[in-house]
């Protein structure tokens, strides 16, 4: 930043390169103080050439500027002329002088002590004023009709060209045409004579501009007579210029005018051209009704030939012109007026042109320049004084000559000395960013031109730093600057006190880390650009401005289209359309940098619809179907869809989508149906979307023709069994091809009834024959008619009457057993005669039917698992129907039962049903691997022991003989020590106790059944033992007015242990009370008949160790309770009524739970009717289930059987007797659970979430919601 502003013009010395010379001057800046300064002289006002019919006329205008304050004196024609004037040159005539004494060529000259300046060389010529001289009378002049004439204006010789005007005797202009013009020698010319041109007022009217008169000539008169005959025509005749053919010669910048003025009859036109290339349109000017060509500012382009030609009906005539321009002298390049200082060398360049090209002279005020010393010469017009001195300061004149005229220029030379001074403030701080140049400014001027040195704070040379260097001008310049150079430089003038201190700031860069990315956004969608960036902080925080194709974008947070986050550097563009496609520039600015970047956004959409859409080539049969596509909305079209709209679709408006092309196809051939109506419509798709359809095309109708094709899937679909039913697809409308569409239906039997067809014509299928027989062959053909004529001719198909259930069933049976290890058969039988089908042979199906387990305990574990299953799921399990398709005699029948009776028939089988089944065939299958225990779970009686529970195999497939057990302890996966496996051989038993574990171990156990047919599945689970338990030791207290809600939460794999609350008001003399016995997986208990806002010692004590806490109770809100809802009558009557209707309810609970469950009659029977099923031992097949397990039960996979209710009837909630703990809260909630024995054959399943299973040891803490303030969570004191 410059520390001042800046004029429009040079301030310091400016400097040229010529011949190895350095060439300056020097312009004074406007805030350098100096006093008065001499001005060389100079003209600025010049005399001008003109002719003076007065001495009033005698007026040359000279002024000039300067100071001090110019003289004037006049040349004339080369010698002094009259007295040095002071204040003003003009010069004006002297009265006692005659006129003819002025005229000569005159110059001005205007001195004072820099010099004498020259004004141009002008000419003074002097007339009398131009007269009339006595005309005699004229005769009046007769012409004959047709005839052509010229009226002569000649008026008097001036050096002042007239302008000349011909009227009639009111002073009115006589009206000219192509007919009647005027030329450029003021004549006015008739191409031919009318008889209304006759009059005698025909006047030619001089006027002198500068003289200040119109000199009217004596009117001409003259008659047009009418001829006696008929008037000839006659073919053009130029009148001026005369001859073919004239030289011209014209000056640059001047005016040409060309003529051409013809007669003849009828008149002739003119028409001008250019024969060496084309007149310009612009310059080229047709004046007077084109008799004049008129070219302004002439130029060296406008040198050529020219050529008019007239014409009429009987012929032309041609003039031309040979036009030559050439020009008087004219600068190209002028000196210019400078200040200099000593010693310099001052060039003064003067260039002109003209043709012939001119002569270039210099003078020095005024006088020629011809003695030139050592030091100056002239070179191609240029003039070049070396060394400048003091008395080289004068006025040089460049003068420059040639036949046309001359010109000249004076130009000022001062060679000046003025003192240095030192034009840039003092103590300018410079602001600059890292890498940029900055040019610390000391801006000088003086004459000679001061020399400064710049420092640096410590005063050594800035220059030793190789980053800076010091310009011509003064100014230091520091490339690249970065930290280190900021600091305080001092500038000083050399050899003077003059001297001044800048300061040099550093600043980082503003950059931008991420710019903007290009973006492809979806029509409506929103766009985020983002534009990151950092800056100095020690600046302000930049401003970010963005840009839509270079046009400012002006956003905010409430802007509708637009939101900026200049913390982010984004730009958020709302709901894009396709005007908002662009490229957008983010600009960060700060206070002294500012960066930019460019991205783009392209809106996309789906294509604007096709337009155009027309039918060509409309044949009886297709159309040529030709579109124009739309715009592609910055997404590529990559097809056309075709879409078509017959008549039968016209009322409800449907298109149907005909074809897709690629996008470079724009017609497409259509084949058509006869006897429709068609319209089309084309839509685009590219990668967003497809277009609207575009606008219908016209409706095309084809004419009718017989039908092309006929219905296909013509068959017989028969049921009863005396007739047939013969049924086809229908034809669409659209292959009906023309009115009065039907079907002929063709029918005959396939043999014994000869060639002779039956035919009925039906509007569509099915069509029935009757009386045919029970599945007699037909031939059967369907053919398609309309008005127009019958379709091809179809192709007989064989049909059917109606099929019957088949007469036999297959004679002989076999079974045979694929493998003694396998649940699968081989099944083969004979067939049934074709003619017992009665109907076409669909197959054979084989029915099988389970009838019982081979052994009485297979078949109570068997009746176990399916009295948990519905009925009808039984009979689905027990029979099996195995459908065997075609010809085929024999199956393989796989997934039977192991160790199961089965009965086995086959009945063959058509459309109609299924014949007679064959005679039984009983068959066994073999024993099997079981199937995995059920329900496996475990028990911790110590800690060093688990029980397991188990349930026999779902499917023993056979009678089982043992069980494997296998059990590990479970390491890391990391370890390398391989766990030592333990395997135990048990009897058919369901349940072991494993000892001798590690309490602090996890295990994994594997077992499974084995029969005689081998070993089953595993089943696998993983625990461990349960740990002594031990009463809670952190406890969460939630105070009420009465009460104190106590929970914890139950250790870590711990067995419940009961323990007992003691609390004691804090006071002196109360005694301690005791809770009732708690179980420890509760996780909650309720202290009641507490006084409010009482503090309450409390204590567990488990053996040696005590736990205690304190806490108080709240203090009852009065008011709120003799105002609440609780005092009305209708909250108090609502709530008893909820107290009795949950006591009935409890009392029809405890009812039912000790009665036990109830089972029908029927179930009774059926459970009695399974011999053994009441010999079996509990332990071995079943378990035992108590109320208390009825959940469990729920969830397991097999519920209990139906006969063991017998055995859980006599079991209720008053066999726990005072082993049962059930607590409330004040609401009536239950809070508590069963922490008394269980029988030892009840268990829970593997899924049940008790407290005392080892596989679940974790209890979360109840949920509670706690009706008054908590106190805290408290720990023991």
């Amino acid at each position: 930043m410059s520390p001042v502003h800046r004029q429009p013009f040079l301030h310091l010395p400016l400097l040229f390169l010529f011949v190895g010379r350095i060439v300056a001057y020097i312009q004074i800046p406007p805030d350098y103080k100096y006093n008065d300064l001499k001005q060389p002289p100079k003209i600025t006002s010049q005399p001008v050439s003109h002719t003076a019919f007065s001495l009033d006329d005698i007026n040359l205008n000279c002024e000039a500027s300067g100071n001090p304050k110019p003289k004037f004196r006049w040349v004339k024609d080369g010698r002094q002329f009259g007295e040095d004037l002071q204040d003003s040159g003009t010069l004006t005539a002297n009265r006692t002088e005659e006129l003819s004494f002025y005229q000569g060529t005159y110059r001005c000259h205007a001195k004072n002590d820099l010099g004498t300046a020259v004004s141009n060389l002008v000419h003074l010529i002097t007339e009398s004023v131009p007269t009339l001289a006595k005309e005699k009378g004229q005769k009046k002049l007769q012409f004959e009709e047709g005839a052509s004439t010229m009226l002569a204006c000649n008026p008097p010789k001036s050096s002042i060209t007239p302008k000349i005007h011909w009227m009639d005797k009111h002073w009115r202009h006589i009206l000219l045409s192509e007919r009647v013009t005027t030329a450029l020698d003021g004549n006015l010319y008739f191409a031919n004579l009318l008889l209304t041109d006759s009059r005698d007022d025909y006047t030619c009217n001089a006027h002198y501009i500068n003289a200040s008169i119109i000199l009217p000539k004596e009117p001409i008169a003259f008659t047009v007579m009418q001829s006696n005959s008929v008037v000839e025509n006659r073919g053009p005749q130029m009148k001026q210029p005369a001859g073919g053919h004239i030289s011209y010669l014209i000056l640059k910048g001047q005016t040409l005018t060309l003529e051409c003025i013809p007669d003849g009859l009828p008149t002739p036109s003119v028409h001008w051209e250019r024969k060496d290339g084309p007149l310009s349109p612009t310059r080229a000017k047709l004046l007077n009704f084109n008799r004049w060509l008129q070219i302004e500012n002439v130029s060296e382009a406008d040198d050529g030939e020219y050529a008019c030609t007239a014409r009429n009906s009987q012929g032309s005539v041609t003039h031309y012109y040979t036009v030559t321009v050439e020009a008087a002298p004219y600068w190209t390049k002028k000196p210019e007026d400078r200040l200099y200082a000593p010693g310099e060398t001052i060039r003064l360049d003067c260039q002109a042109e003209g043709v012939p090209t001119p002569n270039i002279t210099w003078r020095i005020n005024g006088d020629p320049y011809t003695d030139l010393p050592q030091r100056r010469r002239v070179s191609s017009g240029t003039l070049i004084l070396n060394d400048a001195q003091y008395n080289d300061t004068a006025v040089y004149q460049c003068e420059a000559t040639n036949k046309h005229g001359h010109i000249l220029i004076n130009t000022h030379v001062y060679v000046v000395e003025l003192p240095p001074q030192i034009l840039t403030v003092d103590e300018w701080v410079y602001k600059k960013m890292a890498g940029t140049t900055a040019e610390l400014e000391c801006r000088t001027f003086g004459s000679p031109r001061p020399k400064v040195d710049w420092k640096n704070s410590d005063s050594s040379l800035a220059l030793s730093n190789p980053k800076m260097s010091q310009m011509i001008n003064g100014n230091l310049k520091i490339s690249n600057v970065s930290e280190e150079e900021s600091g305080v430089y001092n500038c000083s003038v050399r050899d003077s006190k003059l001297t001044i201190r800048a300061e040099l700031r550093v600043f980082n860069l503003t950059k931008i880390v991420a710019p903007p990315q290009d973006l492809q956004v979806i029509r409506g969608m929103d766009a985020l650009i983002q534009c990151k960036y950092s800056w100095d902080k020690r600046l302000k925080s930049p401003a970010i401005q963005w840009k839509k194709d270079g046009h400012k974008i002006s956003a905010s947070a409430n802007h509708d289209k637009y939101s900026q986050d200049d913390v982010e550097g984004s730009l958020k563009v709302t709901d894009v359309q396709m005007d908002d496609s662009g490229v957008y520039s983010c600009e960060i600015s700060t206070e002294w940098h500012s960066v930019n970047a460019n991205s783009s956004i392209t809106v996309q959409d789906k294509p604007d619809a096709p337009a155009s859409v027309v039918m060509l080539e409309k044949k009886q049969r297709s159309v040529t179907l030709s579109w124009t596509a739309g715009n592609e909305n910055n997404s590529p079209v990559s097809e056309f869809v075709i879409e078509m709209m017959e008549d039968e679709n016209a009322a409800e408006g449907t298109w149907k989508e005909y074809e897709r092309v690629s996008q470079d196809v724009k017609h497409l051939e259509i084949h058509l149906q006869p006897y429709c109506k068609y319209s089309f419509r084309v839509r685009a798709v590219n990668a967003i979307g497809t277009s609207d359809g575009s606008l219908p095309s016209e409706p095309y109708s084809t004419p009718a023709a017989e039908p092309d094709v006929n219905p296909k899937n013509v068959t017989s679909v028969s049921t009863d069994p005396n007739s047939m039913i013969i049924t086809w697809k229908k034809l669409e409308r659209r292959q009906f091809n023309g009115p009065g569409f039907k079907y002929k239906v063709s029918w005959r039997k396939a043999s014994g009834m000869g060639p002779h067809w039956k035919e009925s014509f039906v509007s569509g299928p099915p069509f029935v024959v009757n009386d045919t027989g029970t599945f007699v062959p037909f031939e059967i053909k369907v053919e398609a008619v309309n008005d127009i004529g019958e379709g091809p001719e179809p192709v007989a198909k064989l049909g059917h009457s109606g099929e019957d259930t088949p007469l036999d069933a297959p004679s002989v049976v076999m079974v045979e057993l694929a493998s003694n290890k396998s649940g699968t058969i081989r099944v083969r039988w004979s067939p049934v005669s074709r003619e017992s089908v009665r109907g076409h042979l669909l197959g054979y199906k084989i029915h099988l039917r389970r009838k019982h387990p081979r052994s009485h305990v297979h078949r109570w574990l068997e009746k176990r698992s399916l009295l948990s299953k519905s009925r009808e799921h039984d009979r689905d399990d027990n029979r099996r129907v195995v459908k065997v398709y075609g010809n085929k005699v024999e199956e393989v029948v796989s997934g039977l039962h192991f160790y199961t009776n089965y009965t086995l028939t086959v009945a063959a089988f058509n459309s109609k049903g299924e014949g007679p089944h064959s005679e039984p065939h009983h068959f066994s299958t073999p024993e099997g691997a079981p199937g995995p225990p059920s329900h496996l779970t475990f028990d911790s009686p110590s800690e060093t022991e688990i029980t397991l529970n188990w349930e026999a195999p779902h499917k023993p497939n056979g009678v089982l003989t043992n069980y494997l057990l296998r059990y590990h302890e479970i390491v890391d996966e990391n370890s390398n020590v391989k766990p030592e496996e333990s395997i135990i051989y048990l009897p058919v038993v369901t349940e072991y106790r494993v000892g001798r574990l590690n309490p602090q171990s996890r295990y994994r156990f594997y077992l499974r059944a084995q029969n005689s047919a081998g070993a089953g599945e595993f089943i696998k689970k993983e625990g461990e033992t349960m740990l002594d338990g031990e009463p809670p030791s952190i406890l969460y207290i939630l105070t009420g007015v009465k009460t104190v809600n106590l929970s914890w939460v139950p250790g870590d794999r711990q067995r419940n242990v009961a323990f007992s609350f003691r609390y004691q008001r804090n006071m002196s003399g109360s005694e301690w009370e005791e809770s009732e016995q708690v179980n420890s997986s509760t996780a909650f208990f309720q202290l009641q008949g507490l006084q409010p806002e009482t503090s309450y010692h409390l204590q567990i004590q488990s053996g040696n160790t005590t736990h205690e806490w304190t806490f108080q109770t709240i203090k009852p809100v009065m008011g709120e309770v003799a105002s609440g809802f609780a005092t009305q009558a209708w909250f108090i009557g609502l709530i008893s009524a909820v107290v009795l209707l949950l006591l009935v309810l409890l009392i029809l609970c405890f009812i039912k739970r000790s009665k036990g469950g109830k089972y029908s009659v029927k179930e009774k029977e059926e459970c009695q009717a399974e011999p053994g099923a009441r010999t079996m031992k509990d332990d071995a097949f079943g378990e035992y289930r108590s109320l208390e397990s009825d959940n469990e039960d729920k969830r397991s996979i097999i519920q209990p059987s139906i006969c063991e209710s017998k055995h859980s009837s006599n079991d209720s909630l008053a066999d726990y007797g005072d082993s049962v703990d059930i607590q409330f809260n004040e609401d009536g909630s239950f809070i508590g659970q069963y922490s008394g024995r269980r029988d030892p054959q009840s268990r829970g399943g593997h899924e049940s979430s008790g407290a005392t299973s080892p596989m679940n040891p974790n209890m979360p803490p109840p949920s509670m919601s706690f009706p008054n303030s908590v106190t805290g969570i408290l720990g023991p004191n």
